[in-house]
């Protein structure tokens, strides 16, 4: 890849100099005014290193949360990469002591643990989908929300406590066993009949409440600090609920099996050994949660099995099919490939997941299948079905939901949608990932702080809804946007499918678009630009030379991290507002991961003692500090530091005003300067420095590079320091995948409506 032939003597992207071998435009090192930016730190281990790793690629996860200011940091050789995202599974493995490492034989668990030796595998299997619906729906009736079932465990209690800090600041631990995903077709059973309940949130525990789950605590070694935290996911009861059964101090963030393992023998001593079918339950949940921070929706019977043998669990089969007919989990039996022949047996795949992701999961089936079942007739548009959202315009006049795929030039193609419904009178709002012009975020229509506002029956006010960055919804955002479209209205959802995933559960525009269900429209607009021309050969696995005269894209050679800091630093405040006359505060870096020499938080404060020098007085920040606010998992805003006091740290966030209370700060506000690419999509800035030190290779793939490349509308410069692990990522190394179930759902909805009679 070259953006220029002519040579360069600096990294400047207005000097002219030889271009060096590369894969990518170069420009060769600047020579060093200096030693190199300060602030840099040593990569660090995502959690406790008490349990080993399971084999498999792993991979470095990554997500809007952000670090931790002030945790502590541990060496990691380089070739673990980069330090994960505070809210992806990081190095929290699922792997534990246990002398059978080996994965269990797949099974077909029946839904109550029972057998039915006279009932063929597809007999079995429809009769088990049959009690499954029927709890589902008592549940349903039952129940006002998902019941939380699973979470983590204890320990050590400096251990614990330090890693329970670390996920309520942000710094949540992941198993890397299960980047590796089934890959196998998805075809779920029947759908469920109605729509979840939307989950309330739990009563605050009350001081007696707390007080006795501290006692537990104290006998069991567990520092006190946790008992609000476990008073609060246990309900009232929590105390007894220890006392019982240790394990369920899982439940408690941040708390691994290797901890609970050690409070439960403190409480019950020689009783709590591993095949403890308490322990058991407890950590098929465990495994599922921390599955669900990957990104899956479920798992397949056999992946579980296998991580509980790892955990030294003597039977896991057995142990999954009690923990599956007492309901803790549930259990669905997908078919694979295609129906066969009446007497044959259809193959089929076991999945097994928590009840929350499930409910949430064939809600928004049912709710997508509403809306694509809408219309019959498609309404007379043809008037204002003009320009580049003609296409568009036609399919979403004849259908209650509609996807659009394409890159950032074809969101004029919405637009074009959203004019034409108001010419014609219709009420439509437009919601995005990030705060977009004209856009409401989905978080604040969700909230009723934004958009239209709901009618009478709970649902929008409006006839057309259309969300840009359809590839950010998580499972629950999805069906909790989708159950308040109304009967009538019509959903577009629009994304480019090439950039990184939902930080949350699910894999809600992938597997839409896997289902067809719906029709599809593909924009045929380009990214302009040496830009656009590079993102787009990224999203087919291709890393070509592209000519950029302007000096649109630069590559700047590093040999180190160290070096790595200081060329940014020097783009930032420098190169680029002297090159392209565009403000160092409107030029972003980005970097895969916040620990290690070259992570965000190295960078950033680098950059904050170049661009902002300040005492830190208000928790770390000063006024004019770029920050990247963090109300929730998953969320990620950029904001500016107005001012402190008592009520707390005032940010501005696109002019909108925000107080982060002081006790919150720590683990809610971030320096912004330097973002991940999590923290960065669905944004654009007018110019990207991409920093790729060489730890980070592990960290790349092509979803990665795609994302980053493609925040950038001027200029972007890639401070290049991982060799040919660049071009090999973008060709080779293709997001991982998600188990989920939605795209069978989808399928299955639209084969029963095809089936009924008219």
């Amino acid at each position: 890849m070259s953006t220029d032939r002519r040579a360069a003597s600096a990294e400047d992207p207005a000097t002219p100099g030889p271009r060096p071998e590369a894969t990518a435009p170069t420009e060769p090192p600047q020579p060093a005014d200096g030693a190199a930016a300060s602030g840099t730190a040593g990569s660090e281990v995502g959690g406790p290193g008490a349990e080993p790793t399971v084999g498999g690629t792993g991979g470095v996860g990554e997500s809007p949360a952000g670090p931790t200011p002030g945790e502590p940091h541990t060496a990691r050789p380089p070739a673990a990469g980069p330090e994960p995202d505070a809210d992806q599974p990081g190095r929290d493995d699922p792997a534990g002591p246990g002398a059978d490492g080996g994965a269990a034989e797949a099974g077909s668990p029946a839904e109550k643990g029972e057998a039915a030796p006279a009932l063929s595998e597809a007999e079995a299997e429809l009769a088990a989908q049959k009690i499954e619906r029927e709890r589902i729906a008592r549940r349903k009736a039952e129940r006002q929300g998902p019941v939380d079932a699973g979470a983590k465990l204890s320990g050590k209690a400096a251990d614990l406590l330090a890693a329970v800090r670390a996920v309520e600041s942000g710094e949540k631990p992941s198993p890397v066993y299960f980047d590796e995903a089934p890959t196998a077709p998805r075809k779920p059973a029947a759908p469920a009949a109605q729509p979840a309940p939307r989950p309330t949130p739990p009563p605050a525990p009350t001081a007696a409440g707390i007080e006795g789950v501290r006692a537990v605590l104290a006998r069991g070694g567990a520092p006190e600090a946790l008992a609000g935290p476990a008073a609060t996911a246990l309900g009232e009861d929590a105390a007894e609920q220890l006392a019982h059964d240790p394990w369920r101090l899982l439940a408690v963030a941040g708390v691994r099996p290797t901890q609970a393992d050690g409070f439960a023998r403190a409480l019950l001593g020689p009783e709590a050994g591993p095949g403890d079918e308490r322990r058991a339950a407890a950590l098929l949940g465990w495994l599922l949660e921390q599955a669900a921070v990957k990104g899956h929706t479920a798992l397949e019977a056999p992946t579980l099995e296998s991580a509980l043998a790892r955990y030294g669990v003597p039977d896991p089969a057995a142990s999954l099919e009690q923990a599956i007919g007492e309901g803790a989990v549930l259990v669905f039996h997908e078919p694979l490939g295609p129906p066969v022949a009446e007497g044959e047996e259809q193959p089929v795949r076991v999945l097994v997941g928590l009840e929350g992701y499930a409910l949430a999961e064939e809600s928004l089936a049912d709710g997508l299948a509403r809306l694509a079942n809408t219309f019959d007739d498609p309404a007379d548009w043809e008037k204002t079905a003009t320009g580049p959202g003609a296409d568009l315009i036609r399919a979403v006049s004849g259908h209650g939901l509609v996807t659009h795929t394409g890159g950032e030039a074809a969101r004029a193609e919405p637009q074009a949608l959203l004019a034409a419904a108001r010419e014609l009178g219709l009420r439509v709002c437009l919601a995005a990932h990030t705060p977009v012009p004209g856009a409401v975020t989905v978080a604040g229509l969700l909230a009723g702080t934004e958009g239209p506002g709901r009618d009478a029956d709970g649902q929008f006010a409006l006839d057309l809804l259309v969300v840009l960055d359809a590839p950010q919804l998580d499972v629950e955002t999805a069906a909790a946007l989708v159950e308040s479209v109304p009967d009538g209205a019509r959903l577009v959802l629009s994304g480019d499918p090439g950039v990184l995933g939902s930080a949350g559960p699910g894999r809600v525009f992938g597997d839409v678009l896997a289902a067809r269900a719906c029709p599809q429209l593909v924009s045929r607009t380009p990214d302009p630009g040496p830009i656009g021309e590079l993102v787009s050969g990224v999203g087919i696995g291709e890393l070509n030379q592209v000519d950029a005269p302007g000096k649109e894209v630069v590559i700047v050679p590093v040999r180190d991290a160290g070096e790595a800091v200081h060329r940014a630093v020097q783009l930032v405040a420098e190169s680029v507002p002297r090159a392209f006359g565009i403000p160092a505060d409107a030029v972003q870096v980005i970097t895969p991961g916040h620990g290690g020499s070259a992570g965000t938080r190295a960078l950033n404060a680098a950059l904050k003692e170049r661009l902002n020098p300040g005492p830190g007085r208000f928790g770390g920040f000063d006024p004019g500090d770029r920050v990247v606010h963090v109300p929730s998992p998953g969320r990620a805003a950029a904001a500016r530091v107005v001012s402190a006091d008592a009520q707390g740290l005032h940010l501005d966030a696109a002019g909108a005003q925000i107080v982060v209370p002081k006790e919150q700060v720590e683990s809610q506000v971030r320096h912004g300067w330097a973002v991940t690419a999590h923290q960065a999509v669905g944004a654009r800035w007018p110019a990207v420095v991409v920093v790729l030190p060489g730890d980070a290779a592990q960290a790349l793939s092509r979803d990665w590079v795609y994302t980053a490349f493609g925040r950038a509308e001027r200029h972007l410069s890639v401070v290049h320091g991982v060799d040919q692990a660049l071009p090999h990522a973008v060709a080779e190394v293709l997001p991982k995948p998600r188990t989920t179930r939605l795209t069978g759902l989808l399928r299955a909805l639209a084969a029963a409506a095809q089936d009924q009679p008219e």
